[in-house]
């Protein structure tokens, strides 16, 4: 029903009109009594998946990626449709409104979607309100970057404000410099100021409590610079890593090269980020230390593709573009192939 009638008519809007008009119809009906039980009973998690991971018990090991629910407005009726986790954000410490519109395409023939939203959100504050007011047990990361005005010189500082206002509402942390929608964010993943940048929030996050710590990177780095990352992540004994996020690169795609032209810059994600994904997994997954945890995203669409991604080394998986055209039964059909 989602793909034959559903999806056919939010694709008449566009991506971002479509978007916020399935959060608000998903926050209208979700009012209606017991309507949270009736979705759960459909697309709940099943039984049997739970799985260990940083010292965290998580239902089943498939989450919603950051991105999707950036301001933690729609965490509570998303735990319906059976994800494992979700991760808000990403969040900055002041509200900011992103790049200008247009800033969303989907690319339907490769299955993928291209975004340039930079960071848009309504800042930590709000953010914080909501997550305080929780009605699901659900386990729930937290995504944090820089404001787009914060020089990359000073950017640990957003950062370190990111954990220290979330700490009491989320269950683990997620450094994000891999955006490339925000403009140097990614200069921020060289070596000398990631250590820099994440030896301090380590230390701020082991002062207020032990929450797992884990670092977001993009799938176009180098093994050289793969290679950086993981001595940083053994060395400060990191809890994990999450890999990847979007990737600049337009190569493979069937969809018409002057209707990609025409969307403009922006993070590609989606099926064409699936294989490359699962490279930088199991590269990471040899040289890692055994007890630091990898959650693998990228054209997870089916459980064949979590399987892959386990395989290749990961312990949890996340979707998003999958989800947008996969539809609300996704996570379910998922767990019963594994």
């Amino acid at each position: 029903m989602y793909k034959s009638i559903i999806r056919p008519l939010l694709f008449v809007l566009n991506a971002e009109q479509a978007h916020h008009f399935t959060f608000k119809t998903l926050k209208w009906v979700f009012k209606i009594p017991g309507i949270g039980s009736v979705v759960h009973s459909f697309f709940g998690s099943l039984n049997g998946h739970e799985k260990e991971v940083m010292g965290l018990s998580f239902k089943n090991p498939i989450g919603l990626a950051a991105g999707f629910d950036k301001d933690a407005k729609l965490f509570n009726e998303l735990s319906a449709f059976g994800f494992g986790f979700i991760e808000i954000g990403t969040l900055t410490p002041q509200p900011q409104a992103g790049n200008p519109k247009p800033r969303l395409f989907r690319l339907v023939e490769d299955e993928s979607v291209i975004n340039r939203m930079g960071f848009n959100n309504g800042g930590l504050d709000e953010a914080v309100l909501r997550l305080a007011k929780k009605k699901t047990d659900i386990i729930i990361g937290g995504n944090i970057g820089k404001n787009k005005v914060t020089p990359n010189e000073d950017a640990t500082s957003d950062y370190l404000k990111g954990v220290q206002a979330l700490h009491k509402v989320v269950d683990y942390f997620v450094v994000n410099v891999s955006s490339p929608n925000t403009p140097n964010l990614r200069e921020l993943q060289e070596k000398e100021p990631l250590m820099a940048l994440l030896s301090e929030v380590k230390a701020l996050k082991d002062k207020l409590g032990s929450k797992p710590l884990m670092l977001k990177i993009a799938p176009d780095l180098t093994e050289g610079q793969l290679d950086d990352i993981v001595d940083i992540i053994n060395t400060l004994k990191l809890d994990g890593i999450v890999a990847t996020n979007t990737t600049i690169s337009r190569s493979g795609l069937k969809t018409a090269p002057q209707k990609v032209v025409a969307m403009g810059a922006g993070g590609l994600s989606g099926k064409i980020l699936r294989s490359r994904s699962t490279e930088v997994v199991r590269y990471l997954r040899e040289k890692l230390d055994d007890d630091i945890a990898i959650i693998a995203v990228g054209g997870v669409f089916t459980g064949e593709d979590a399987r892959e991604k386990m395989n290749a080394g990961a312990d949890l998986v996340q979707v998003w573009s999958g989800f947008l055209y996969e539809g609300p039964a996704m996570v379910r059909r998922m767990l019963r192939n594994l």
